[in-house]
């Protein structure tokens, strides 16, 4: 079976490839492929795509590397504290281009949750996450995401003033979210911290009800970073 994974892996590193190409380049069939690859997924060695195909994962990086990343370090502390305190879904995001990955969550053990698995690759075009990811991203990177965006520019610049951002069924329906953004020890802003979950359940207004708690958890994030 490892024999199998690694040939999953190394057809992934030939290009994005969703299930039926998987299948061709590893002649595995489809059942395993499928397994596989949702398990190197899971594990961050792969990622997918928002159209299904999946592609190698930061975590073969991190392993190259030798050392651990201390970002998903911080929020193993900090993300189920922020989970507990809300009793929504909280996820941790970081930018790759114009998308967003989720690269760790902290999810209530019951109730209608908003699940966003790890690995997941979103387009930066919706959500309090890609808001807060694209008011300090670099020119040229925002002027793509607002080409698409649901949000205006002047959207960021409330953004950048607050400290927050908040959505109301913007990338899913019926689905609320309040974001923060995570800054490294030099103040550089590398991941969004973000609490989701049912409009009806959360409100329209997530932001009023949230923000001070997120915050709070985006400077504990730093504090470890630092």
């Amino acid at each position: 079976m490892l024999d199998k994974a690694v040939g999953v892996l190394r057809a992934t590193a030939e290009g994005p490839c969703g299930l039926a190409e998987l299948c061709e380049r590893t002649g595995l069939p489809r059942a395993t492929a499928h397994r596989l690859a949702v398990g190197l997924e899971a594990h961050g060695l792969l990622l997918r795509t928002p159209d299904g195909r999946w592609h190698p994962g930061p975590t073969l990086g991190q392993l190259a590397g030798g050392r651990p990343d201390p970002l998903l370090d911080a929020a193993a502390a900090v993300l189920p504290r922020l989970r507990d305190i809300t009793g929504e879904s909280v996820q941790l995001y970081r930018r790759d281009g114009v998308h967003r990955i989720c690269i760790a969550h902290a999810e209530p053990p019951s109730g209608l949750r908003d699940t966003v698995p790890v690995g997941s690759r979103l387009p930066m075009t919706a959500g309090s996450g890609a808001k807060v990811l694209a008011a300090w991203s670099d020119p040229q990177t925002q002027r793509l995401v607002l080409a698409d965006a649901t949000f205006s520019d002047r959207v960021l610049v409330d953004v950048r003033r607050r400290g927050w951002a908040q959505s109301v069924a913007e990338r899913e329906a019926g689905v609320a979210s309040v974001s923060a953004p995570v800054r490294d020890g030099a103040g550089q802003v590398v991941a969004a911290v973000s609490v989701s979950g049912p409009v009806d359940r959360i409100g329209r207004r997530p932001g009023v009800r949230w923000a001070a708690d997120l915050l709070a958890a985006a400077d504990a994030l730093q504090h470890r970073l630092a």
